[in-house]
């Protein structure tokens, strides 16, 4: 496993990121299984593990915590805040006091007294971001955590919080964690050279779009809408649906590509986002054993130009075929919002 450092930070950081979301209710509910398979990739070289509060409602935090006990000095642990973590009003979002409050959370369920990188899940139109990179400073003082990142910004929102972090001196995003895949490259038109030019570490996320590049999706075999991943989004894979098919199209094309250099579909998934100049890390998800030795079974693929000449006249660069602002993670306000983008009716005519 080769090792990278995270943007500005110095910290190095295994090419491969071990992402726990399968950790727990939503995907295997056995704690010593999924303590099995946390070991089984620290063993192989990974150092960086990647979970959330959100993640199982904190049960993830949980099973990663107990996992790390005695090698929590070895590993470099990143976890986020933004999301809902109960009823009511304040119980999410990016305020100084739901920041305030839940990192404690964090650290109780992890087990332990640092959090090397704490993310911000989301943006959140409610709060200015002068408020959050505040307490996230505040945060690095108080030593409960090293360093802070963001989560699928947009890079107009990388910028600005750049700009307020100079301006009123607080901490700088060090990281960037976006969607990327074979099939979801909107993020290199401009976040990515964004944060290349910010000197931030990216570790992204879905490199095998939400399972749609696991080899387990083709054009000619029936899809099980009813199980696994098709069953939390089934409208990304009904092959029924038109606008489906270039992805499904897609696929037909990157497995044989694969099977010409005599690899699976995910391993050329995984060296795809890896080959990138401005990607730190990949968040790999596994949910099994046998999924993780699959997925670190391609950390020895390098990819030539011809066939990254290949992958390009697939899937052009800089295009989204795979999207994620319809499962409602997020999306800009300028787009959900018609009020955004809708003057007042007796100032919209010309004249």
């Amino acid at each position: 496993m080769r090792y990278r450092t995270l943007g500005g930070t110095g910290i190095e950081v295994s090419v491969h990121c071990l992402g726990t979301m399968m950790f727990g209710a939503v995907g295997n509910p056995d704690h010593a299984d999924s303590a099995r398979i946390i070991h089984a990739a620290l063993d192989q070289g990974i150092n960086f593990v990647d979970t959330a509060d959100m993640y199982s409602s904190g049960e993830s935090e949980e099973i990663v915590g107990k996992a790390l006990q005695g090698r929590r000095e070895d590993v470099v642990l990143a976890t986020k805040v933004h999301f809902p973590m109960g009823e009511g009003p304040n119980r999410g979002g990016n305020s100084r006091r739901w920041i305030t409050h839940e990192v404690d959370q964090s650290l109780r369920r992890l087990g332990t007294d640092w959090i090397d990188l704490y993310q911000v899940h989301r943006p959140d139109p409610a709060t200015e971001i002068e408020e959050t990179l505040s307490v996230l400073t505040d945060l690095v003082t108080q030593g409960k955590i090293r360093t802070f990142g963001c989560s699928t910004f947009p890079a107009e929102d990388l910028v600005e919080a750049y700009h307020v972090a100079e301006r009123r001196g607080y901490g700088k995003f060090r990281t960037e964690q976006p969607p990327y895949s074979l099939v979801t490259r909107g993020i290199e038109r401009s976040l990515l050279p964004t944060t290349q030019r910010l000197n931030m570490g990216v570790l992204t996320w879905s490199p095998l779009a939400s399972g749609f590049l696991s080899g387990k999706v083709r054009r000619d075999q029936p899809v099980d809408l009813a199980a696994g991943r098709a069953a939390l989004t089934p409208h990304r894979f009904d092959p029924s649906l038109p606008a489906n098919a270039s992805k499904f199209d897609a696929v037909e094309q990157f497995a044989e590509l694969a099977a010409g250099l005599g690899r699976t579909l995910p391993e050329l998934a995984l060296a795809f986002v890896t080959a990138h100049p401005a990607v730190t890390s990949v968040i790999i998800g596994p949910r099994t054993m046998e999924q993780l030795e699959g997925l670190l079974a391609g950390a020895d693929l390098t990819l030539e130009d011809d066939v990254l000449d290949r992958i390009d006249e697939i899937v052009p660069p800089g295009t989204d075929l795979h999207h994620y602002q319809s499962d409602g993670l997020w999306s800009s306000p300028a787009l959900t919002d018609p009020a955004k983008r809708r003057r007042l009716v007796g100032d919209r005519s010309a004249g």
